[in-house]
């Protein structure tokens, strides 16, 4: 069973999107073989560029499935994500099918079908999980201006560096909205 917190931001949400919501994200279901016990998190946003963007978050015991979309259009961004989290659930199927196999466990947690599988299949063999580069570099000491002005120079979206200060590693990284970010380690 599926339960709905549906937030909105800078938006109410109305029954007509309340609804709407409830009925694509429920067809998720249809994926599991017991129904899953789950609360689903949904945060819609509507900036001041009238786009809107549409965050689905749904924890079950051994899988998160979380999506996000950015559409002019609400209704399509909640299509949108609803595709996102089935390619998410058949990617993960496969997957947890494919371990069973080996190791010779007959269980089962979705029910999906032997079209679906295959298809999955085919799609994670091209999406295999390879290191295709390896790059070596030294850290300096610089401070996140200086590393964002690096990352900057650099054309990348993200630059490893050592914070002069604390002498840690850390990493900044260009946001969607155009801003920074700064991830700290401990």
């Amino acid at each position: 069973m599926l339960d709905y917190n549906i937030r909105g931001e800078n938006i109410e949400v109305t029954p007509a999107i309340r609804e709407y919501v409830e009925k694509k994200i429920s067809k998720l279901e249809r994926y599991f073989t017991e129904s899953p016990n789950a609360t689903v998190h949904v945060n819609l946003k509507v900036y001041s560029d009238k786009n809107a963007k549409v965050e689905v978050t749904i924890p079950m015991k051994d899988l998160v499935l979380r999506a996000e979309e950015r559409n002019e259009d609400m209704y399509a961004g909640i299509d949108l994500i609803v595709d996102k989290l089935e390619r998410q659930i058949r990617k993960h199927k496969t997957k947890v099918n494919r371990k069973f196999r080996e190791k010779g466990d007959p269980r089962d947690y979705f029910a999906i079908t032997q079209s679906e599988t295959a298809a999955t299949e085919v799609e994670e063999d091209t999406d295999e999980l390879t290191v295709v580069r390896t790059k070596q570099f030294s850290l300096k000491p610089m401070d996140s201006e200086e590393a964002i002005l690096q990352m900057n120079l650099l054309g990348h979206n993200f630059f490893i560096y050592t914070d002069a200060e604390s002498n840690n590693t850390n990493i900044v990284y260009k946001r969607k909205d155009g801003k920074y970010g700064l991830i700290e380690t401990t």
